[in-house]
């Protein structure tokens, strides 16, 4: 059953609001406007890219019927205290995450990821936490926002390793879910992720190659602390 069957099937439609993450996907905010419902969109964690429930509390209102979680990047969002929001304010909560992938890739994923958590220098690497599976291995590009990170994505790709951003736009700054609200986090993780290879088939010369081509550009930019 879909997102939008779901909000429907528990009763929630028109006047009600769904608290919802502006990173990542449209079609959280979409399956909740076909529900006949408003997204809300609140701010993330740093560190997981997954909602922050201190935002989602903030963005409760006495229209607010439900939370939709999503779970990022191989992160899990922090259902515990998502849920116990839900039941202080007396809201449905939604998980919505990522197709789970063999233990074994996901075992060469985490090895992989060690590999370069290890060794990259000029980057800020995830942060592994409890049971990251690495479904897209996320670094921040410290320096001045958006254009340093694209200019670090455009000379990696150069020297053959494939990157990608992996969120362009924040939702809630898409034309047709425009939200004039302050989401820093969000934007700011928008404007300096950026995915890099650690697919259970890439060799050793192959996560070697990722290293040399970031590192190289490593004192071409200058942390942004």
């Amino acid at each position: 059953m879909g997102t939008a069957a779901m909000l429907r099937a528990a009763g929630v439609g028109v006047g009600d609001e769904v608290v919802v993450p502006a990173f990542g996907n449209v079609e959280v905010a979409e399956a909740v406007t076909l529900a006949g419902a408003l997204p809300v969109f609140a701010d993330i964690d740093p560190v997981t890219y997954c909602l922050d429930p201190d935002a989602v509390e903030a963005a409760v209102t006495s229209r607010t019927a439900a939370v939709v979680a999503v779970h990022r990047f191989g992160r899990h969002a922090d259902i515990t205290r998502l849920h116990a929001l839900g039941q202080r304010h007396g809201l449905l909560v939604l998980e919505q995450g990522e197709s789970e992938a063999p233990y074994d890739e996901i075992a060469q994923r985490r090895q992989r990821a060690a590999y370069l958590d290890a060794r990259l220098k000029g980057v800020r690497t995830p942060d592994g936490g409890d049971g990251h599976t690495y479904q897209q291995y996320v670094v921040r590009v410290p320096g001045n926002g958006r254009p340093d990170r694209d200019a670090f994505a455009r000379a990696v790709r150069a020297k053959g390793v494939e990157c990608r951003v992996p969120v362009k736009t924040p939702v809630h700054r898409l034309p047709e879910f425009r939200r004039y609200v302050s989401l820093p986090e969000t934007e700011r993780a928008a404007d300096e992720t950026l995915a890099l290879p650690v697919d259970a088939g890439l060799t050793k010369r192959e996560m070697h190659r990722v290293v040399s081509a970031c590192n190289a550009l490593g004192g071409l930019l200058q942390p942004a602390f």
